[in-house]
């Protein structure tokens, strides 16, 4: 598929690995950054979504997107960092289930909106199937420019160009092309976020380190099977 992500807030909380360890599917294994695992929180929104070679869908080409993720490697390949996504909450009813039945991600509908006003996005998100409540309330807005340099714990959270998913007790990965993510600082207020609890997560109350991306050019690939 080809896809164009926009307005993107990376948000991301430490947690001891053994808080989230046991959550992961056995067949990946939980990756580190200083001793801790980090959970983020990605609210965006997309447009242009379509399979390549043909046009968007009805309702399917532009709508918000919410990301509840971690970050995994695969035991036999461990040189392909990747992603785990605990849920994924669309505003468009036909992605979700095209997204289920075609690569077992748990996506989930939502009632979803997002504003810009200036450079400040206000984001909402309630969704409307089970398990809930899975709520997201906030306001974001970049502060800075994109650094050409990119810090490690940056590298960690965003240089990565493969998801994992469990289907039928069998490993898929499934890649992901695009170009490395422009980061600008930023930072946010969350009046609600209750998107990692509905998982059994509870997020410190510190503040998150937060990054900005305002739009990026999407691949995906389709699934294949490991090992």
């Amino acid at each position: 598929m080809y896809q164009r992500w926009h307005d993107l807030l990376f948000a991301h909380w430490a947690l001891p690995p053994e808080r989230v360890r046991p959550l992961l599917p056995r067949e990946i294994e939980l990756d580190t950054f200083a001793g801790q695992a980090w959970v983020g929180v990605i609210p965006f929104w997309m447009s242009d979504v379509r399979f390549r070679g043909l046009p968007p869908i009805p309702t399917t080409g532009t709508f918000p997107e919410l990301n509840v993720r971690t970050y995994v490697r695969n035991s036999q390949q461990p040189d392909r960092p990747g992603v785990y996504f605990f849920s994924l909450d669309a505003a468009s009813a036909l992605a979700v289930l095209g997204a289920r039945i075609g690569v077992g991600l748990p996506y989930f509908w939502a009632d979803m909106r997002a504003e810009a006003a200036g450079e400040e996005i206000r984001y909402r998100s309630a969704r409307r199937q089970r398990p809930r409540p899975a709520e997201l309330t906030a306001r974001y807005r970049p502060t800075g420019r994109a650094s050409q340099n990119k810090t490690d714990f940056e590298r960690f959270v965003t240089e990565r160009y493969c998801l994992y998913v469990v289907r039928r007790s069998r490993l898929h990965r499934i890649q992901i092309h695009h170009r490395p993510w422009p980061l600008q600082p930023a930072e946010a207020e969350f009046q609600t976020n209750t998107m990692a609890l509905i998982h059994g997560i509870e997020l410190p109350p510190e503040q998150p380190i937060l990054h900005f991306s305002k739009f990026l050019e999407v691949y995906i690939f389709a699934p294949e099977q490991v090992g």
